[in-house]
């Protein structure tokens, strides 16, 4: 028996050798549904198993002149809208892929309905943004107020990413007053580095590269307050946003769950208020360029930079890849335009 067991024992040996020799080839694969060894592990004595690995063939867009992937995740239908429509619309604009994703259906975002009708209609509200961007959107079935940091939603974010083939990936700060927005940021981050490992939801291949991961803007200061570190200036695309704004009627003009409405304004009142609603949001968006106009100089120059009305801003996570300034400017394509 003891001689019986060392011979298992050796078998194993050979066929982690010869798995861990293909991996650092590049050349193990996992086919779809099953595990399979390439012949030269099949030879090994005792091998029943195999080692497999998924590998993205796929190069950076970033190295290979192909269209950039950007993939941005909101806690609800309208946060990625209002956090990065501007940079969304001018990456489509040359050629990009972009797509916006709630991870919650916002089923309870408004005062006066709620359940599947009102999630249905947000995700119409997306959608009809996504039309006005040129870009994707997707909505996923978790009710509002319920988003958590759980092992299937972590394995849920990864394969979005994933099948994105991302290289860039935009997400909450872990630090937010709604708790859907704080575990949409703890989610991406647990993702930023397991987009990367094989043997982690193994269905959908690796990326071989991984992506930039940014936050979207934000004025909390505890335990550390937002870092500016991409500026981009959207004054080319604000009546976009600002298109996005209304699409999104729900949430904006209607108020949201926490407006004190209790009716819809009719008439001249309807006007007024969506006049209202229209101003505050373009002063919304301006008051980003001012606020870090420095950065916006840094980015376009002393005169364009200091003249620009509206910017979004980005901090770059230190989870995912660590871009250096010229891949900025190849990831944002903007600032020489």
């Amino acid at each position: 028996m003891a001689l019986l067991k060392i011979r298992w024992f050796a078998a194993g040996a050979v066929v982690a050798a010869v798995a861990l020799s293909l991996l650092n080839e590049g050349t193990l694969r996992w086919p779809a549904g099953r595990l399979e060894l390439p012949q030269a592990a099949a030879a090994a004595p005792g091998a029943t198993a195999a080692l497999t690995l998924p590998v993205a063939t796929t190069q950076p867009a970033a190295a290979s002149k192909q269209p950039l992937r950007i993939i941005c995740f909101g806690a609800h239908p309208d946060d990625c809208e209002l956090r990065a429509a501007g940079s969304g619309a001018k990456w489509a604009a040359q050629g990009h892929q972009v797509k916006f994703v709630s991870l919650t259906n916002g089923d309870i975002g408004h005062w006066q309905m709620a359940g599947g009708p009102l999630a249905q209609r947000r995700t119409a509200e997306v959608q009809r943004s996504a039309q006005i961007l040129g870009i994707e959107a997707e909505v996923l079935d978790i009710h509002d107020g319920e988003l958590l940091p759980t092992l299937e939603n972590r394995k849920t974010v990864t394969r979005l990413i994933r099948q994105w083939k991302a290289d860039v990936v935009m997400c909450h700060r872990p630090n937010d007053y709604h708790p859907d927005h704080r575990n949409v940021g703890l989610l991406v981050q647990d993702a930023a580095y397991m987009v990367t490992v094989p043997f982690f939801c193994p269905d959908i291949p690796r990326l071989e590269r991984n992506p930039v991961f940014l936050y979207y803007e934000d004025r909390f200061q505890k335990p550390n307050p937002f870092s500016a570190d991409v500026v981009v200036g959207i004054d080319d695309v604000i009546e976009k946003k600002m298109a996005m704004v209304e699409a999104l009627e729900s949430q904006f003009y209607e108020g949201g769950c926490c407006s004190g409405l209790t009716e819809l304004p009719q008439g001249e009142a309807a006007v007024a208020r969506k006049q209202t609603v229209y101003d505050s949001f373009r002063r919304r968006f301006a008051s980003t360029a001012d606020r870090f106009r420095p950065q916006l100089k840094a980015y376009y120059g002393e005169q364009r930079g200091g003249s620009m009305s509206y910017a979004e801003a980005f901090e770059i996570c230190e989870y995912g890849r660590q871009p250096t300034p010229d891949e900025i400017r190849r990831l944002f394509p903007f600032f020489g335009e």
